[in-house]
């Protein structure tokens, strides 16, 4: 063999036997057959092995599999990430002149997709109540296919009775999704609690660093698993493997960092509460925030999200002239990752509620408390002047 051709068809030459505690990062498109009769086109990789590195390489399948395992789950799919992850419960579970329910405090993009692109295609979206509970039942249509669920809700935190909404939902006929980004899939339990598809945008707390896109989709049964593998295939949502065996590092020290998180966003949610430029804290942990009850029956832990709602004293101009203030906290979006961050919502609107621009995200990481709490402490002297 010429050596030109051996570069590009080059024989495996490493000794055999590496036993490695990671799992190996496999990057490929094209997936070889030993015999022309071999050659399959699907996704199904459990019954005619693999065909092509979109439908996932042994790092995705891998992801996957951990994940269902985690949350107890049929089948986990591995999309780019957690907005892919809500297109791709939609596009499967949806078609033309079907009902959608979403709460009002889910997760914004879900709201503009389901608004935008799904309107186009004739799809009904109707905004409800995060609190409704079992009331839900009254929404339902005939034609209704999909019910949304995120608990605790974007930025103003309200914690849903799942269950309740399942047992509705269940009873018409309805597909529950919910998405489960805030728990990492283990701090609250979907399919036990009736849930048919729960949803996480890795990106937060599996991911845990700030440094990777991906979401995953997991299923209650076999019907689910062929409507969104079906779908999943039609829309080339393949995720980079290198991205997979980031997060499947990050699998390893979740459970710790979840632990930290928790005890330190506590400590600064109380110490938040205690401050006299703050109205209300909103952490589903503590007694004040709407739903705190179904968190307390439910949950098994809390993370490290949650709201800070300034007096009615302090304008939009103050509340960003804290944040401007702050040193430890960065400004940015998303969460979960182990730098602290702060971001205002001067936009945000609730259906019979106006925040005036005086409602803050805090993401609590992985710096020293005392430091966090300080760095808090100096920003909200400096709006009094001090």
């Amino acid at each position: 063999m010429h050596w030109r051709t051996r570069l590009v068809q080059p024989q495996s030459l490493a000794p055999k036997g590496f036993a490695s505690l990671t799992v190996p990062t496999h990057r490929a498109s094209t997936v070889l057959f030993e015999r022309q009769a071999d050659v399959r086109d699907g996704w199904r990789q459990d019954q005619h092995g693999y065909t092509y590195g979109v439908y996932g390489t042994p790092t995705t399948l891998e992801l996957g599999a951990r994940i269902a395992q985690l949350e107890g789950a049929h089948h986990t799919f591995v999309v780019p990430g957690g907005q892919a992850a809500i297109a791709l419960v939609y596009l499967s579970v949806c078609k033309p002149g079907c009902h959608v329910l979403v709460p009002y405090s889910a997760y914004g993009p879900n709201l503009k997709l389901a608004r935008g692109l799904l309107a186009r295609f004739d799809v009904t979206i109707e905004a409800y109540d995060p609190l409704i509970g079992a009331g839900i039942d009254a929404l339902i249509r005939p034609e209704t296919a999909l019910i949304w669920t995120e608990s605790p809700g974007s930025v103003t935190m309200e914690i849903q009775d799942v269950p309740a909404i399942c047992a509705a939902a269940r009873a018409r006929g309805v597909t529950v999704a919910l998405d489960n980004t805030y728990a990492a899939g283990v701090l609250f339990d979907a399919f036990a609690h009736g849930v048919d598809i729960s949803i996480q945008a890795l990106t937060k707390y599996v991911g845990g660093h700030s440094d990777l896109l991906l979401g995953t989709v997991s299923v209650r049964d076999a019907d689910l698993k062929t409507r969104v593998g079906d779908t999943h295939q039609q829309l080339g949502m393949a995720a980079s493997p290198d991205d997979c065996s980031l997060a499947l590092r990050g699998l390893q020290t979740l459970a710790l960092r979840l632990d930290h998180l928790e005890r330190a966003t506590l400590e600064i949610a109380r110490w938040l509460a205690e401050q006299p430029q703050i109205e209300a804290v909103y952490h589903p942990a503590l007694p004040d925030c709407p739903g705190h009850a179904v968190w307390k029956r439910d949950f098994t832990g809390s993370a490290s999200v949650f709201s800070i709602l300034f007096r009615d004293a302090y304008d939009k101009a103050a509340v960003a002239a804290f944040i401007d203030a702050l040193q430890l906290f960065k400004i940015g979006m998303s969460w979960g990752g182990v730098t602290s961050l702060a971001l205002s919502y001067p936009e945000l609107a609730r259906p019979n509620r106006d925040y005036a621009g005086r409602l803050v995200r805090l993401n609590i990481g992985l710096e020293q408390t005392q430091e966090l709490i300080d760095d808090l402490r100096q920003a909200l002297a400096g709006l009094d002047g001090g």
